[in-house]
């Protein structure tokens, strides 16, 4: 377990990013944290260690990551795990057979198909709801009921969960909300000042930002908390190699940057899709007519770079992703190179059919990570890719 040491000073969010967490190298004075490839630690004498005895318990690279992360969200502890999907199955075994967790319906479709298809079948219990309204939380709570999870900005929708507004029913009901922050990043949004108490990432996404690792991460202030996740972070082993933490720590030093410019590319590339007539709706928080806008700017600091947009059908979809050049068809989000993908038999292919249909994620949605790119270049890539017949 890694706890963040009390430090008075106050720092903006993109100074942490650079340093929180890491300090020279007290031997040779290397400014980056040094890559610790070792599996195990020799100990001093019988009975005594220096703190780290095994690599999957502990190591030095990935202290410093997860450090650097709990600084950026706020907390007190910070966890690494070796992808999204390990700290988010961590996050749910918390719980345990018998216990029922409430989530947002839009999801994205790998955290469906652990819930449903995973930690169903060991007796644990699921409720989807609309998480736009914070009253379906309130009104699927039963007497099992010990979680709830969000996404905010949501995968593929771009739903606005009302973070304060659901901490609040979690508190009242001493429940674990859980807010999975990879969309937004702690650059454009802090559950945990906003209600949450446990915060997930995939660190494959923005925080490492160039589509070369696949890890996770799980934050909390909450000491008791913390203190499981430790044990099931070494009891599992689900934990990244060490050069993975040294690129998502060298990745978050620019994050501030990066995310800057993935927001305002993303801003300008709506509006554009917005006027567009191939273009049948336009999925963005920072579109003044989305219906959560006003939400958004009260709990985001940006809009990012993720946009969904309906083409009508899937043939006018499979058209556009096949014919973008800059826009790279590919699974995943959030490096510096632009992605597009198609949500319905890609990232949320195991969501099931009448799910996917009932939140609007229709044959016809395509889903952009936008870059860092020259935003007029992206632009006119997609304009090539519209026009396709």
């Amino acid at each position: 377990m890694t706890r963040v040491p009390d430090d008075d000073q106050q720092y903006d969010l993109a100074t942490w990013a650079v340093h929180a967490g890491q300090e020279p190298e007290p031997i040779t004075g290397a400014i980056m944290p040094p890559i610790f490839q070792t599996s195990t630690y020799v100990q001093p004498r019988f009975g005594e260690h220096t703190g780290f005895e095994y690599a999957r318990t502990r190591n030095p690279t990935r202290d410093a990551l997860e450090r650097n992360i709990a600084v950026l969200e706020g907390a007190t502890h910070g966890f690494a795990f070796a992808s999204g999907m390990a700290a988010t199955e961590a996050v749910l075994k918390l719980l345990s057979a018998g216990d029922h967790v409430v989530s947002g319906e839009n999801v994205y479709g790998g955290t469906h198909r652990l819930m449903v298809q995973v930690l169903e079948r060991f007796g644990m219990q699921f409720t989807f709801v609309d998480a736009r309204d914070p009253a379906h939380f309130e009104a699927a709570i039963t007497p099992a009921t010990k979680m709830f999870f969000v996404e905010t900005p949501t995968n593929p929708m771009m739903r606005i969960a009302d973070l304060g507004a659901i901490g609040s029913i979690a508190a009242a009901r001493d429940l674990y909300f859980v807010v999975d922050n990879t969309f937004a990043s702690p650059i454009f949004q802090r559950p945990l000042a906003l209600g949450a108490n446990i915060v997930v990432h995939s660190t494959t996404k923005f925080l490492n930002g160039h589509s070369d690792m696949v890890g996770g991460a799980v934050v909390t202030s909450l000491d008791d908390v913390a203190d499981r996740l430790a044990f099931m972070q070494n009891a599992a082993g689900a934990v990244p190699g060490p050069f993975d933490c040294w690129l998502a720590l060298r990745g978050i030093k620019t994050l501030a940057l990066r995310m800057r410019q993935h927001d305002a590319n993303g801003r300008r590339i709506a509006l554009w899709l917005a006027e567009h007539p191939r273009v049948k709706q336009v999925y963005y928080p920072g579109l003044p007519d989305h219906p959560q806008h006003e939400l958004a700017c009260v709990q985001m600091e940006g809009f990012g770079g993720m946009i969904s947009f309906d083409l009508g059908s899937i043939d006018g979809a499979r058209r556009m992703v096949e014919a973008t050049r800059l826009f790279s068809l590919a699974e995943s989000l959030g490096g510096v190179e632009s992605l597009i993908g198609h949500p319905a038999t890609m990232t949320h292919a195991s969501v099931p059919k009448e799910l996917r249909e009932s939140m609007g994620l229709s044959l016809g949605l395509v889903r952009i990570s936008v870059g860092i790119e020259n935003c007029d270049d992206l632009l006119a890539d997609l304009e090539q890719a519209l026009a396709q017949e």
